[in-house]
């Protein structure tokens, strides 16, 4: 990945903290904020369990929260930021709120967008992968081992 970009890492640890309270709750440990000209205007974790909604994924819950903010239902000025590479849904999702830019942690091998190709995304969209991958992927491999005991 090269040199880490410190906004990046920045932002990235936010949505771990979003990722924590997930955890707590015993959700799926996914965070997600959402900047828009250096602020963070969305923060979301997965609520699945909480609200009976296989929809509300953390970057779902954080499009909502963004256009909420923005006014607006296009997002193109924002970047994501999420600690776990975007499903179909989602990024379809950052396909329909146009957004230029996302930021993910760890990757996701079994239901990432990459699977599909970056056709799942807009065309303008600039992808960073693996910012504070072991951190993020740490929460997650936690979270599972504490399901199979």
């Amino acid at each position: 990945m090269g040199i880490l970009d410190k906004d990046d890492a920045f932002y990235m640890k936010e949505a771990l903290k979003e990722a924590q309270k997930a955890f707590d709750k015993e959700e799926v440990p996914i965070g997600a904020v959402i900047v828009c000209a250096g602020n963070i205007i969305a923060r979301a974790h997965n609520l699945t369990e909480q609200l009976n909604d296989v929809t509300a994924h953390a970057e779902m819950q954080a499009y909502t929260a963004a256009a909420d903010a923005m006014g607006a239902k296009y997002l193109t000025e924002c970047t994501l930021y999420v600690t776990l590479e975007p499903c179909l849904m989602c990024a379809g999702g950052a396909f329909w709120a146009q957004i230029p830019r996302i930021v993910y942690g760890a990757s996701d091998s079994k239901r990432g967008y990459g699977l599909f190709g970056k056709k799942a995304l807009h065309p303008k969209t600039e992808v960073t992968s693996g910012v504070l991958q072991y951190e993020c992927a740490e929460l997650l491999r936690r979270f599972f081992e504490s399901k199979r005991v």
